[in-house]
């Protein structure tokens, strides 16, 4: 056996051993993904996300801004919306993320489109199999570290296309050099060598100049490779999806063809394969090559690009809302009335956050204000209405037993804080957080808006005198307010406009007890005194608040403490 058999064969043993582990380590990672998905479906994710990670789910949602109404950042943060979504995510691409991201920040106006996500959240609970394999298509789509998917397709917009002659002339080089080795093994191995490290360091310096547009490229090769997969499932219950998926990758054709040796479906390092693919682009510049055709393409194909991007972002959400169904003690769909009226008819009704929640229930024919101690209930009762008009209008799920309202716009102006950056005080946040709640309620469309402690940033008097006015303001026909206080004189100025409800709390000897249940009627009971005395304050000092407070009861007035009056009575 000569020189040049022997070098051909150990090539052709590499390249075997090579294709034996990379169908093994593929089969070995697909069983522990399978394991994992079924082991996570219905149950809540205990996945939890930095700062940066959302900051970079939410970069669709923000660059994507569509015209109509979406939860704007008060509204979202008031609501603890992040753990909500944080709740519900179980998608296994970051185009799922992403899109459940902005869905759950852009309610739903049209039942047609709400019945169609219900009809693939049922399919999805039901088609245990067919779910199993839509997600593990979903897998493979993979976005480069730092950044969000919408991100990594979009960067290549505004770069300039060139040439690639000197790369074609560094790849026939290579070519020639094996030929050149297996004519002559003694001199073609210098050749050979010479040609690989000069290939190699070439490379190295221009792929860094290219290596995020590659990372896009190989976002919109696994982009395609999902969608062949899914024309291969031949799903009927998908058939629409499929199709529309179908002329998105037809347009893409020419970037398609022959790119698969240029950049992988799965990401760099993701298996042998990857190792494998980026020694061969060293040696050869197949991928510089290619590069700039590709970019072509895909500069003229952004839309459809985008495309497929919302197609599999929107099947992955639909897949975690159906796991966060299950993962539900209960749930019920919403019904949407059309009456002219806002209202609202809820019951049962549970916050998603809470571990073990208390259930209330509301028929809410016009505007409800809300009084009662601190820590009762107030604010997360509150909350839970916001939250649960917007997973009806996004996810066509409730967490009640039933939900009854029209179709609402959810604001909210709640848990405000100083801006430090603006140099602006907690009152004048809180007064333009309100402000854009009326111009709202002054357009078009129902309103559902939940205030806590309206403007609790100022001095009494004129909390009570602005504050009555702004939710008498608010006491549209087209606008249904939920408003807390503790400001017991609301509940007498606006009675004839605002049907009140409170929550109490039972004083015992040594602790104050909530059941978090909502009761009709104005709070008749406080409890700040009775803490104060609970943590041990002076005793003084809580009975002569006592006295005060059974004074002003009485008159109407705040005895002035005269001179240098003392408590401890010297």
């Amino acid at each position: 056996m000569n020189e040049t058999t022997v070098g051909i064969v150990l090539i052709l043993l590499f390249f075997l051993a090579a294709g034996v582990g990379i169908i093994q380590d593929n089969r070995n990672r697909r069983k522990r993904f399978l394991a994992r998905i079924i082991a996570s479906w219905g149950k809540f994710p205990d996945r939890e996300y930095t700062w940066e990670e959302l900051e970079h789910i939410s970069r669709r949602f923000y660059q994507t801004k569509k015209e109509g109404f979406q939860i704007d950042d008060i509204t979202w943060n008031d609501l603890d919306m992040d753990r909500i979504f944080a709740e519900v995510n179980q998608s296994v691409s970051p185009l799922g993320d992403e899109y459940l991201y902005a869905m759950l920040r852009t309610p739903c106006f049209q039942e047609e489109e709400l019945f169609e996500r219900q009809r693939l959240l049922e399919f999805f609970r039901d088609q245990e199999e067919t779910r199993h394999k839509i997600q593990e298509l979903l897998s493979h789509i993979r976005k480069p570290p730092n950044t969000s998917m919408y991100e990594a397709v979009h960067v290549t917009k505004d770069v300039a296309v060139k040439g690639s002659g000197v790369q074609i002339l560094q790849c026939a080089a290579f070519f020639l050099s094996i030929l050149i080795f297996a004519l002559n093994p003694s001199i073609g191995v210098f050749f050979f060598l010479g040609i690989m490290v000069l290939n190699i360091g070439t490379y190295l310096v221009q792929k860094s100049d290219i290596e995020m547009y590659l990372s896009s490229f190989s976002c919109v090769m696994q982009l395609l490779g999902a969608q062949k997969a899914l024309e291969k499932l031949k799903i009927p219950q998908l058939a629409e999806y499929t199709a529309k998926g179908s002329q998105y990758k037809k347009a893409l054709g020419s970037f398609r063809r022959g790119a698969a040796i240029v950049v992988e479906r799965t990401p760099a390092g993701g298996g042998l394969d990857g190792l494998l693919l980026d020694y061969i682009r060293m040696i050869t510049h197949i991928d510089l090559i290619k590069f700039y055709d590709m970019m072509k393409c895909m500069q003229n194909n952004i839309r459809e690009i985008e495309g497929l991007m919302e197609l599999f972002g929107f099947l992955d959400a639909m897949i975690s809302a159906a796991s966060y169904r299950e993962a539900l003690p209960y749930y019920c769909l919403p019904v949407f009335t059309k009456k002219d009226q806002a209202d609202m008819e809820v019951h049962d009704l549970f916050h998603p956050l809470i571990e073990a929640p208390v259930a209330n229930s509301i028929t809410a024919r016009g505007s409800i204000l809300v009084t009662g101690s601190n820590a009762s209930g107030k604010s997360t009762f509150l909350k839970n209405i916001a939250v649960n008009s917007i997973l009806a209008q996004t996810l066509y799920t409730c967490t009640a037993n039933s939900y009854e309202a029209p179709f609402y716009k959810v604001m909210t102006s709640m848990a405000l804080r100083d801006d430090l950056e603006s140099g602006e005080s907690y009152y004048i946040v809180e007064i333009r957080s309100l402000k854009r709640i009326l111009e709202e309620a002054a357009g078009e469309g129902k309103i559902l808006c939940i205030i806590d402690e309206v403007l609790r940033g100022t001095n009494t008097i004129e909390r009570i005198g602005a504050s009555s006015r702004i939710l008498a303001k608010l006491s549209a026909k087209n606008v249904l307010p939920f408003a807390a206080t503790h400001d017991i004189e609301l509940s007498y100025i606006l009675e004839d406009l605002y049907e009140n409800y409170h929550f109490e709390e039972e004083v015992r000897e040594h602790d104050v007890v909530f059941n978090y249940l909502l009761k009709k009627g104005r709070v008749t009971t406080r409890n700040a005194i009775r803490l104060l005395e609970m943590i041990g304050y002076d005793k003084e000092i809580i009975q002569s608040a006592k006295e005060a407070v059974r004074e002003f009861e009485a008159q109407g007035i705040w005895r002035k403490i005269e001179g240098r009056e003392k408590l401890s009575g010297k």
